[in-house]
């Protein structure tokens, strides 16, 4: 496997000479820089053969940086792994995300398949039934990760990278990676804190939260944010829900994406069930450094070589807290994978497994979570 890097702050440049020629281009931007931008076209034509990828962001990580309003840029040569692309509009697909997960990994589906990573739009879609439509369509064996894209702390509209450079909305890629010298490793940790005592999901549809213990839920959760909650929805991001849907089983976090006074309800990146049991959350930025410390510890379970490519996917909350400290995160990662090429992007929801024992990928919001990618020398 060959990388190479590049970070562009000014729009329309000219396409770097790489080189060698990539089968694959992962591109991280930010909206406003993206938009009306020609640079990924002018990637696109002089490199017509390669994929291109990617998605929107909430600030962009190259190497150890982490930048707004830019676009990161990494080319991959992988030298003995087969890759394909599928991409599909939630729109053509009754604007079902199951649906649209079957769809694409029906597409991605041959030829000795064995890792999938998904950018989605990040606003139109339930990341958990993209992740349940992709579980119907895959083999057991193939694992998944990516995330949500991302558009700053405005959830106005985010877009992930068309075949030609372009920008769409309200659709979702998957890259599909096949052979067996590709080495895959992934893990997805918080660092967030549950305080509070647990609270009954007695009325939500979906990803929609209407009550919490026969309360509107809107009306509760602004009682425990105090003054934060005139800065709703954007301050929601500073105070997660833990979530069980069953009473033993492992929690998952959720972040709210909007909110509705008159139904006095919440909306969250992925699911909530009904009967579900949530707690409120918070952070501090010792405990999230050490959540994703801990993420690239687990990433290297079972692994059998140095990771060469690292893509991380961070939750746009962990930035907002994190603030100055955000490229610590990035650091401690880079320090425990042993340096390997490092690109990726802040986000409105990630997909991974938990680690390499529990393999079923999950939608995770506020969390750190990491794929390496190695081949078999």
């Amino acid at each position: 496997m060959k990388t190479e890097q590049h970070l562009f702050t000014q729009r329309n440049e000219s396409c770097p000479n790489f080189s060698f020629s990539p089968n694959l281009i992962l591109a991280f931007g930010e909206r406003n820089f993206l938009s009306g931008n020609t640079t990924l076209e002018n990637i696109k034509q002089t490199y017509p053969n390669t994929i291109i990828a990617g998605c929107t962001t909430s600030g962009e990580i190259l190497g150890e940086k982490v930048t707004d309003g830019s676009l990161a840029l990494t080319a991959v040569l992988f030298e003995k792994t087969e890759i394909s692309i599928a991409r599909a509009s939630i729109e053509d697909n009754n604007n079902s995300s199951d649906k649209t997960g079957v769809v694409l990994a029906q597409k991605l589906n041959h030829n000795n398949l064995k890792h999938v990573i998904v950018f989605s739009d990040g606003l139109h879609v339930s990341g958990t039934d993209v992740v349940r439509g992709m579980k119907k369509g895959l083999p057991e064996n193939v694992t998944v990760t990516g995330g949500l894209a991302g558009d700053g702390a405005d959830f106005q509209q985010t877009f992930i990278v068309g075949e030609n450079g372009e920008l769409l909305d309200k659709q979702i890629a998957a890259i599909g990676l096949y052979g067996d010298a590709i080495e895959v490793g992934f893990s997805s940790r918080g660092g967030w804190d549950s305080f509070g005592v647990d609270r009954h999901v007695t009325k939500s549809k979906g990803n929609v939260l209407y009550e919490i213990d026969n309360q509107p839920a809107l009306d509760l959760y602004k009682s425990f944010l105090g003054e934060q909650a005139k800065d709703l929805p954007a301050s929601g991001l500073l105070f997660p829900l833990s979530m069980r849907d069953k009473e033993e089983g492992e929690p998952v976090v959720r972040t709210i994406l909007a909110i509705d006074e008159d139904a006095k309800s919440l909306t969250f990146a992925g699911d909530i069930p009904e009967g579900s049991f949530v707690r409120l959350m918070k952070a501090n930025a010792d405990r999230l450094i050490n959540g994703a410390e801990e993420a690239a510890e687990t990433s290297m379970e079972g692994a059998k070589s140095n990771a060469q490519l690292a893509i991380l996917v961070s939750c746009v909350g962990r930035k907002l807290v994190l603030k100055q400290l955000v490229e610590e995160e990035v650091e401690v990662v880079s320090d425990v994978l042993g340096k390997p090429t490092i690109t990726g992007f802040y986000s409105y929801g990630e997909l991974a497994p938990f680690g390499f024992i529990n393999r079923q990928c999950e939608l995770h919001n506020q969390t750190m979570t990491i794929t390496t990618l190695s081949e078999a020398a």
